[in-house]
């Protein structure tokens, strides 16, 4: 017979793993939304110019 203390060992080993794993991710992803990794020094510069007309557009006439 297996030795059983007290059942699932391994899969609570496995467990415990993700948990911490998935703090530590949290946690960095706080920190770097905060500032500490340069999370907010993303700065993006979106500089958009209309075209300009490819001919020019005559003078308007005056009625006489």
């Amino acid at each position: 017979m297996a030795d059983d203390n007290g059942g699932g060992g391994g899969s609570t080993g496995v467990i415990a793993v993700l948990v911490i794993f998935i703090i530590v991710v949290v946690l960095a992803v706080f920190a770097w939304k905060g500032g500490l990794f340069g999370g907010r020094a993303t700065k993006i510069n979106v500089n958009v110019a209309a075209p300009q007309p490819a001919q020019s557009q005559p003078a308007p006439r005056s009625s006489p």
